[in-house]
């Protein structure tokens, strides 16, 4: 009888401390903390340390919330970024002058819909003689997070939604170029997870960015990870920052087609891929190297599709003089820039609004070997598929990006897929089929190709941590 009071008690004991821990989290999440940006922008902070002080005390509250409290903060952000979508496309494209607004409006689309939240946190379990070992993904604490002017608001949005759901708080080191746009960004998130779960600050970022302020925040000692979104250099330098760090850098991906391939939905393929907002995203086609026998009719079924075929060289060299400045590298002038701009500003006809400029051009051409990031597509035609592969991988220069492949025969596309150690591989489909747009699986805007993530989601964005009980809970 003593012995079963004894165990009487100590559930009742058991249970008691359990409702006073729910209790006091409640009470935890439901509390605000004190807002303490200035001026009319919550979440918008004037100095470094300021923002990130504010997160990390946002973020020790919001790691005490249940995971049904992530959850319901993703589900508020998706569902109030919603109708926002349309102004968001529109004023991103008046900021930056890149893209096309009907394009962005898709990717917006495409992030609130298909990126993945607390779900993706998946917990792995051993058990055997000597007990059991659980595996848990938990927070970093803060991020340093930097975006780039090229997909900002899609961007910004995605690592919100991964990164709120793995516990963390975010600083936004946004691109100076696209600084307006993302300051309203985050000012209204902010107000979005205040009214949903009452904490302020969990995302932050500062009212003028710059190159010092991105520096100081790699360097800052409450900034657990970096996650970078841009080019080689900025990873380079976070890599120096003795931080875990989360890189994504450039790619120059290119198209494969070979003589089995459906030429007309190739084609269509890789002119809605290439084309996609300007090829501005990183993943999009950049050149099309395409088998000897099938070239023709794939160009002619490009035209047919919204392609303008550039095919004298003096017109040709006139692009290259436009685009390509004299050190090799793209000129920014016309980055994400229509094609009719580029088109008009080299004086060369066309009909309509094409979506894509092609031209025939060897391996080594300016527009092939560089990332342009503008509606221009070289063509280089090979004679086998071997040359085609080492074209390919030539042309990808090691980057491990992406690349795809238009191809009925499978050996080829394993042979392909193995060879080009992409983080990104499509076969028989768009590029941004690899996003999880046309294609199966979930979207990123954020694809760490230099450190090995690949495509990221929220699992990348907490620690994995191991909890082990001896001698107990193996029911087999």
């Amino acid at each position: 009888m003593m012995e079963n009071n004894t165990q009487l008690k100590e559930m009742i004991r058991s249970m008691v401390i359990d409702i006073l821990q729910g209790q006091k989290q409640e009470t935890a999440s439901s509390q605000p903390v004190k807002q303490v940006s200035r001026g009319q922008e919550p979440g918008v902070f004037d100095t470094v340390d300021e923002a990130i002080r504010a997160a990390k005390e946002a973020q020790l509250r919001f790691e005490d919330c249940t995971l049904a409290t992530r959850e319901k903060v993703i589900a508020d952000i998706r569902a109030a970024m919603r109708p926002r979508v349309q102004e968001l496309a529109q004023k991103t494209v008046e900021e930056t002058g890149m893209g096309r607004v009907a394009d962005k409006v898709l990717k917006l689309n495409l992030t609130l819909d298909k990126t993945p939240g607390v779900e993706d946190l998946i917990t792995e379990c051993e058990t055997g003689d000597n007990g059991m070992t659980l595996y848990e993904l938990s927070p970093y604490g803060v991020i340093g997070a930097i975006t780039p002017s090229t997909n900002p608001a899609e961007t910004l949005i995605c690592n919100s939604i991964g990164m709120l759901a793995a516990g963390n708080a975010i600083f936004f080191s946004v691109h100076p170029g696209a600084k307006n746009l993302s300051r309203e960004l985050v000012s209204e998130l902010n107000q979005v997870i205040a009214k949903s779960i009452g904490i302020e600050n969990l995302i932050v970022t500062l009212r003028e960015p710059s190159i010092e302020s991105a520096q100081e925040m790699m360097l800052h000692p409450d900034v657990s990870l970096l996650v970078v979104t841009g080019g080689p250099g900025v990873v380079k330098q976070a890599l120096q920052s003795g931080k875990k760090v989360i890189g994504a850098g450039a790619g120059n991906p290119p198209a494969f087609v070979d003589e089995t391939a459906d030429i007309k939905k190739a084609a269509q393929d890789i002119v809605l891929g290439a084309s996609l907002d300007n090829n501005i995203l990183c993943i999009a086609e950049k050149s099309v190297v395409a088998m000897r026998q099938i070239e023709p009719q794939l160009v002619q079924e490009m035209v047919k599709v919204g392609c303008v075929l550039v095919d004298n060289q003096q017109d040709i060299q006139r692009l290259v003089d436009l685009t390509v400045l004299p050190n090799g590298t793209p000129n920014k002038q016309f980055v994400g820039k229509n094609a009719s701009v580029i088109l008009d500003a080299a004086h060369i006809p066309y009909n309509g609004d094409p979506r894509l400029i092609i031209m025939r051009t060897p391996k080594d051409h300016p527009f092939a070997v560089s990332e342009m990031l503008m509606p221009i597509l070289p063509v280089i035609t090979v004679d086998s598929f071997e040359e085609g592969l080492n074209v390919c991988l030539m042309l990808e220069a090691g980057l491990h990006h992406t690349a795809t492949m238009h191809s009925l025969n499978m050996e080829r596309l394993n042979q392909m897929a193995r060879k080009m150690k992409t983080s990104i591989f499509v076969k028989n489909g768009p590029s941004y089929a690899g996003l999880g747009f046309s294609g199966e699986g979930t979207t990123t805007f954020t694809i760490a190709t230099p450190t090995g993530e690949s495509t990221t989601s929220a699992r990348c964005f907490a620690r994995r941590r191991r909890c082990c009980l001896t001698t107990g809970f193996n029911i087999r």
